[in-house]
């Protein structure tokens, strides 16, 4: 079973809950809490469909702009050593410290299939 599922451009969780025995779960990659549940897959598909549904007539009513997941953009924290390890790799290969960054996850991803 998958953890995660898609619709709109929008990427909610998949959990269980053993003492409910309900499925539940929320969008990932906004700041907006927008969960969803089920008693069964059915159930937790519509319900996730339906929250997004809901939060994007809100953001319509509102007439504000929906958060958007996973913008492209985001903070990484490493060590100072590791830093300076990839800030001179980038360097002396003439890229930039995002597209070595870029690269890299690119190859780590392709590995995971």
């Amino acid at each position: 079973m998958s953890s995660v599922m898609e619709y709109k451009n929008y990427v909610g969780s998949v959990e269980f809950s053993e003492a409910d025995g309900l499925f539940y779960g929320k969008v990932l990659g906004v700041r907006a809490l927008i969960s969803y549940e089920g008693t069964n897959a059915k159930e937790l598909v519509e319900d996730f469909h339906g929250a997004v549904e809901a939060y994007l007539a809100l953001c319509r009513e509102e007439r504000r702009e929906p958060e958007r997941a996973y913008k492209g953009s985001f903070n990484v924290r490493v060590s100072p050593e590791l830093h300076r390890q990839a800030a001179i790799y980038a360097s002396t290969h003439q890229m930039t410290l995002n597209s070595f960054v870029e690269k890299a996850l690119k190859s780590l991803l392709a590995l995971q299939g």
